[in-house]
């Protein structure tokens, strides 16, 4: 077996691995821990520790299955979008990282304000660039020469060398990918030129593993470092091919939705975001809703139970906005938005009923809003995360949406990290 691609994916809760054979199936995936401390996550050495440990078990899961590691010839990492460190040339971090989910940087925010385009995904007290600019100013030694996003940190060591990105993780830092530079504007903040790395298309060759580590890993030194991606589109590839009218919807805590289209298609001020991949661009927002606030009210048995119940090709009556807590992202932008899940119904299955339809109704919006700037309706929506696997709402949301519902074959966001690394969606220098 050879021209095996690995997929890195440094989630949330943990990191994992896949590696795929060049038909794209999966030869065998593995895990690894930030640690038991919630703060571990934060910490990039524990990053780069997960990763390590993955990496040993995924060696071991090949070996186990017969396969010789040295068959990898590429690699590629996916990471949280718009988690950040500053490092200095080695590689070390210089600062704290921050995380996807730090906001409150109102000072970096207003200087943002005064000089990027109105509604530009960069502004924000919440902004990967408002983290940036406040890291920098956290560098009191002045030792940073890499400013560096989450999966930049993982693909930078193994290539031995940092100054690397890719057009996704570094959207929402500032950078234009259909001009495929950073903007002029950008040189207006206080932010140095040379930190800002170069960013390349997903799946573009940046270099190969260093000597070290492919023997550390018992991998082979021909296998070549790609650009990758955030963890949603990685988790998009996966499930689904990059052409156009392709729709990924991830029911996880949230309601994620992602649509390839071949024209950008924009909207920051309504949490609409395009990414560009390939020759397309895929088109997406997240919602509040979703299976947060299931399990907030039912058991994982009560959902069996009552789903049960339900027949899904009746309409609830229920007029719902299912929220944990006030505020709302996509498809309406509504900091303020309150929580609806009144009246409610006597009978439980009735208003589970009336909450699994409501939130379908949700994610119709969703792709409409998307459809009304000039995208193709999807003919198909593939679903991937924890709610995928339930078939009364996948029922219901088939007949709401008024198309074809199917859970996803390949759910892990390592496997679309190994196809950034696959012959068919590589790049080279």
């Amino acid at each position: 077996m050879t021209g095996l691609a690995l997929g890195i994916d440094l989630g949330t809760s943990g990191v994992r691995s896949a590696v795929l054979d060049r038909s794209g199936d999966v030869v065998a995936m593995a895990r690894g821990s930030y640690g038991d401390n919630a703060d571990d996550r934060r910490d990039p050495i524990r990053w780069w520790n997960a990763v390590s440990d993955c990496l040993d078990a995924q060696v071991v899961a090949l070996r186990e299955a017969g396969v010789d590691p040295r068959a990898i010839t590429g690699l590629a990492v996916d990471g949280t979008s718009g988690s950040l460190v500053l490092t200095d040339a080695s590689l070390e971090p210089v600062t704290r990282a921050l995380m996807y989910d730090d906001g409150g940087f109102h000072e970096e925010a207003d200087k943002i304000a005064a000089v990027a385009p109105a509604s530009h995904v960069a502004r924000g007290p919440g902004s990967a660039l408002a983290r940036a600019l406040r890291l920098v100013t956290e560098d009191t030694r002045g030792r940073a020469l890499h400013l560096l996003h989450q999966a930049d940190f993982i693909a930078c060591r193994f290539v031995g060398q940092g100054g690397w990105s890719d057009y996704n993780n570094a959207l929402k830092t500032g950078f234009d990918p259909k001009a495929e530079a950073w903007p002029d504007w950008i040189s207006d903040l206080p932010m140095p030129a040379t930190l800002l790395p170069h960013a390349k298309p997903p799946g573009y060759r940046i270099g190969h593993i260093t000597a070290r580590l492919a023997h550390r890993f018992g991998l082979s030194e021909e296998v070549a470092v790609h650009a990758g991606t955030t963890d949603s589109l990685a988790a998009f590839l996966a499930a689904a091919k990059p052409e156009p009218g392709a729709a990924v919807t991830s029911l996880g805590t949230t309601l994620a939705i992602k649509l390839h289209s071949e024209e950008r298609i924009d909207d920051p001020a309504l949490g609409l975001y395009a990414h560009r991949l390939g020759d397309g661009w895929l088109v997406g927002g997240a919602s509040n809703t979703g299976g947060g606030v299931l399990k907030s009210l039912f058991s994982d048995d009560d959902l069996a139970r009552l789903s049960a119940e339900i027949d899904p090709k009746l309409e609830s009556p229920c007029d719902f906005y299912p929220l944990c807590k006030p505020g709302e992202r996509f498809p309406l932008n509504d900091p303020g938005l309150q929580p609806r899940l009144s009246p409610r119904p006597k009978n439980d299955a009735d208003f589970l009923h009336g909450i699994l339809e409501s939130i379908a109704r949700i994610e119709k919006q969703a792709y409409q809003v998307i459809a009304d700037r000039g995208a193709l309706h999807p003919t198909q929506v593939i679903t991937a995360g924890g709610g995928a696997r339930n078939q009364t709402w996948a029922a219901i949301r088939s007949r709401v949406l008024g198309v074809q519902v199917v859970e996803a074959e390949f759910a892990e966001a390592a496997v679309g990290a190994a196809r950034l690394a696959g012959p068919a969606m590589r790049k080279s220098e």
